[in-house]
């Protein structure tokens, strides 16, 4: 059996286990929590030299990380009678990956500033630097709004790498991504009913 290291909050372990439950692969995975912190990481750190999750540990040992990598393996794995998520040629292989690399990039920007205050004090805070990121996540999601995802009859790989990122902006930021982007929060409401995945791998709050 395969193991996935991760954490339940993480947006890109949930991006790697909504692909493992749309692929019909969820018996095949054991899900390991992992910790990222020191000293607990230690055993994280001899899967992957960058102590960063998700690391996916296949059956003759061998290591993939990161989520996009893993997300890409596994939707080759999956049955023949599974979707395909990502395209494995064409204009629209690149573009389901630009679109899902624009939708990391939106969580990458919502992680840092939530770890930016988990571990900084007040003072040593970078409100300028806060700022750039915010305005990262601001722009991607604007771009998300006025081109909305979900146009096809099953949600790809961008799809459910756009999921994860607004889900971490639910759990860590308020929900404040959802005013005034109607087409956005009409497209998560969609993509959550017909991916029951997405609610049974919600983060604790």
């Amino acid at each position: 059996m395969m193991k996935l290291y991760t954490s339940p909050t993480t947006p890109f372990g949930r991006k790697v286990r909504l692909v493992s439950a749309l692929k019909g692969l969820d018996d095949q995975i054991e899900v390991i929590r992992a910790d990222t912190n020191p000293p607990g990481n230690a055993e994280l750190m001899t899967q992957n030299p960058l102590g960063k999750i998700p690391v996916l540990i296949l059956d003759d040992g061998t290591r993939l990380f990161d989520s996009r990598v893993i997300c890409e393996y596994l939707d080759r794995l999956g049955p023949d009678n599974s979707p395909q998520l990502i395209p494995t040629a064409g204009d629209e292989r690149w573009k389901t990956l630009t679109r899902a690399s624009l939708a990391d990039g939106i969580a990458e920007a919502g992680v840092l500033i939530y770890y930016e205050g988990l571990y900084r004090n007040e003072s040593q805070r970078n409100a300028d630097w806060v700022a750039r990121q915010q305005s990262k996540v601001d722009a991607g999601l604007d771009y998300f709004e006025q081109d909305p995802p979900g146009k096809n009859a099953t949600p790809d790989y961008a799809d459910i790498s756009l999921a994860a990122a607004v889900g971490h902006l639910d759990l860590r930021h308020g929900g404040r991504w959802r005013n005034n982007r109607p087409q956005l929060v009409a497209w998560l409401d969609r993509f959550s009913t017909a991916v029951p995945a997405y609610a049974l791998t919600s983060p604790p709050t």
